[in-house]
């Protein structure tokens, strides 16, 4: 397909005079065509304007007119998915494989919660019905179900060109509930974006939905993401990222003369806790599973291990000096841009005063543009609470092992941690067992608590919970991966005693739609009366 290097405003191009920016090839420093123009305001405004001129009716569309959308966003995909990974590749820097794994997971989340949507029970539909008998006072009929929120901000993530980009997961997730999207494209792949709003709109139109159910937008800066945030048509706001970035929009979204929610998912250090039984069976093994999680993806995943906690045991002494030979011997590995390779920089240098470093890439001075070396860093827990710093998140293939005096001593180390995505334990069933203390403190700091897996890997799924307490994300009550990620965009209404005729299809005595209800307290799928 052709690319234009404009705005998508509904189904409209944007009308940008010069290119403000250009996609830039991580590996190799090479400047991508074509450049990309930043949005104007009026474009923006009217991207906004049709956004809620849509919001209505996409509102109203039935759940199997959703379902359809996503399903035929989908298919357009797939259609293009050779080069829509190309791109991908030459933006990201990322692997193929890679990419090619993020295209099935963004088809396979748009088809789950079209799943999800064709079954209409998700809205949770909640029916008291009448006692006109009642003593001492009467009960109205009251009828209650989740609605969508309006128009909702979506920003692109630098670390999934795809799987938190475009029709990412906040982007399915915000169509599924029913709101309109306006995504802020990441300058770091612009072209990617656009191949991907080209089937998003070809499918809206296809399905004869409104064009402002779906705008993208370019833009550089802050000024594009201030803008939509502050606009007051605008009901929620999703961003992955990084803390700062998160923190600042959340505080303007809470600063609008009508706060609005915004879901961040931004810092995680993903503690992994090591013991002994397990260690002492294969400590050259572990280290190397562990050392292929914090380099995986370059360490730019957000559920990297970045915290190995552990004491001295059988096999501990063998598990770092494999950990470090590894370390030492690795090839410099390929960041995606070159602002996260100078900021890596800049942190593992900053890191290295307040913690020993162990181990470092022997051949870093000789990484080619946007590379960087793998660090290994080292610390005691005692020195670790000491100084606040060494929790926080440092993006790219770097972890620090912290030695604790005793097994005891992680539950202390637990109970001091931030909110984090994931908290992880490797044991057999008996280590496990005996830290049932230890499990239950991870539970109040973390969405996922995980035995002998790294925490790499996310599963689409309805039981997932990628979120967790501040600082890893805004609310801790929901999460950004999962069919539960549509709750983040929906708010609940009752009615009472409205005539039948004029309520949701969802809350109508005859149940229409045949979906789970709580009628009465009581879940069915029966008709009232």
């Amino acid at each position: 397909m052709e690319l234009t290097g404009r705005s998508f405003i509904g189904r409209q191009r944007g009308a940008g005079e010069s290119a403000a920016f250009y996609g830039i090839n991580p590996l190799t420093g090479a400047r991508l065509e074509p450049g990309y123009a930043e949005a104007g305001d009026d474009e923006i405004e009217r991207a906004v304007q049709l956004a809620a001129q849509a919001a209505a009716p996409f509102a109203a569309a039935s759940g199997k007119q959703r379902a359809a959308l996503l399903r035929r966003i989908a298919a357009n995909l797939d259609a293009v998915a050779e080069p829509l990974v190309e791109r991908a590749h030459a933006e990201s820097g990322l692997s193929l494989q890679r990419l090619q794994g993020e295209t099935a997971r963004i088809t396979g989340q748009l088809r789950l919660f079209a799943s999800i949507l064709e079954d209409g029970s998700w809205v949770r539909a909640r029916i008291d019905t009448a006692l006109p008998d009642r003593k001492p006072m009467p009960r109205p009929a009251l009828r209650s179900l989740l609605r969508p929120l309006g128009p909702v901000v979506v920003f692109g993530a630098s670390n999934f060109p795809l799987a938190f980009s475009t029709a990412g997961g906040d982007t399915a997730a915000a169509l599924a509930a029913g709101c309109p999207v306006i995504f802020k494209a990441h300058p770091a792949h612009p072209a990617t974006g656009e191949i991907v709003a080209v089937a998003i709109q070809q499918a809206i139109a296809a399905e004869q939905l409104p064009e402002g159910v779906f705008s993208l937008l370019y833009g550089l800066g802050n000024k594009l993401g201030l803008t939509l945030v502050l606009h007051p048509a605008v009901q929620a706001v999703a961003f992955t990222g990084s803390q700062r970035g998160g923190r600042a929009l959340m505080d303007l979204a809470a600063s609008r003369p009508q706060p609005i929610p915004c879901f961040t998912e931004m810092s995680s250090v993903n503690p992994l806790f090591v013991l002994p039984e397990l260690l002492a069976a294969d400590p050259e093994g572990f280290a190397q599973n562990l050392f292929a999680s914090f380099t995986l993806g370059s360490g730019q995943f957000c559920t990297k291990p970045g915290l190995i906690f552990w004491t001295k045991m059988t096999g501990a002494e063998a598990f770092v000096a494999h950990l470090k030979k590894l370390v030492a011997n690795a090839a410099p590995l390929p960041l995606l841009t070159p602002g996260i390779a100078q900021a890596y920089t800049q942190l593992t240098g900053e890191r290295a005063k307040q913690a020993a470093r162990v181990a470092e890439a022997k051949n870093s001075g000789e990484a080619p543009f946007c590379h960087a070396a793998p660090h290994l860093y080292s610390t005691t827990l005692a020195d670790f609470q000491a100084r606040p710093a060494l929790a926080e998140e440092i993006f790219g293939p770097t972890t620090l092992l912290i030695e604790c005096p005793d097994l005891a001593s992680y539950v202390r180390a637990a109970g001091a941690l931030d909110g984090q995505l994931t908290a992880t334990l490797f044991g057999t069933e008996a280590d496990l067992a005996a830290q049932r203390e230890l499990i239950d403190v991870l539970a109040t700091k973390a969405g996922r608590v995980i035995a002998n897996a790294f925490p790499t890997g996310v599963e689409v799924s309805h039981a997932m919970v990628h979120g967790g307490p501040y600082p890893a994300a805004s609310d801790a009550r929901f999460t950004s991966v999962g069919t539960r990620a549509i709750d983040r965009f929906v708010r609940p209404v009752c009615y009472q005693s409205l005539p039948d005729a004029l309520l949701p299809a969802e809350l109508q005595d005859a149940n229409p739609l045949g979906i789970l209800r709580l009628v009465d307290g009581k879940e069915t799928r029966a008709a009232i009366g």
